[in-house]
């Protein structure tokens, strides 16, 4: 017989987690500029992660117990929810997806059945199907999902006018002041000196008032 507070403890803190969880997802498109970016819905982010990398398995054949039909739900989708929702990781780092995948490897986190992401609204609980979709995948597999995660969820960075990568800003370069070379003025120069004449005969007169 189940213990009813361990199960109500397990419910509260599923709980919790799901809070934390969407506070953090609302966190992933930030405002800027003071404009409310579009947040886009786990419906929109599962489709761009297989657009990326397009050979991961879908496992979108469950049968939803009300309306008896296939339910849109995929491996990725049910993945993002259990990684935000479920287990309140943050989902624009690698570390944290990574840490995921290795709940579905089995060699971290203990992966809970009744708290699974649609869970109690599919006939046949998604958890071991998912866990053995994702031990399928071989390592250059892994990678490529953890990327196309990061790149989906991760703010875009600042891009300049013609949409291509962001502008690094040019660095200030010193402005060289020439160095002022100060003009030479040439001194007046001295008259010439005259050769001394040796006297001559008759110079006498020349001091005599006449």
């Amino acid at each position: 017989m189940r213990n009813p507070s361990a199960w109500y403890r397990l419910r509260v803190k599923s709980l919790l987690l799901a809070i934390l969880g969407l506070l953090m997802a609302s966190m992933v498109f930030p405002l800027s500029g003071g404009v409310a970016q579009p947040v886009m819905r786990t419906e929109d982010l599962w489709r761009q992660v297989y657009q990326l990398v397009p050979n991961l398995p879908l496992e979108n054949q469950y049968v939803n117990k009300e309306t008896r039909e296939i339910s849109p739900s995929t491996l990725i989708s049910r993945l993002i929810r259990y990684h935000v929702t479920t287990r309140g990781r943050s989902p624009i780092y690698r570390l944290d997806w990574k840490l995921t995948l290795a709940d579905y490897l089995g060699v971290n986190e203990r992966m809970s059945s009744s708290i699974y992401p649609s869970a109690d609204t599919f006939r046949i609980n998604p958890l071991e199907g998912d866990i053995a979709a994702i031990q399928k995948l071989n390592r250059v597999q892994r990678d490529a999902l953890v990327q196309a995660l990061v790149t989906t969820f991760a703010p875009a960075a600042p891009a300049d006018s013609s949409g291509g990568l962001p502008v690094s800003q040019p660095s200030a370069v010193p402005s060289v002041v020439p160095s002022v070379v100060p003009s030479v003025v040439p001194s007046p120069s001295a008259p010439p000196i005259s050769p001394r004449r040796e006297p001559r005969p008759g110079d006498a007169n020349l001091l005599l008032t006449p």
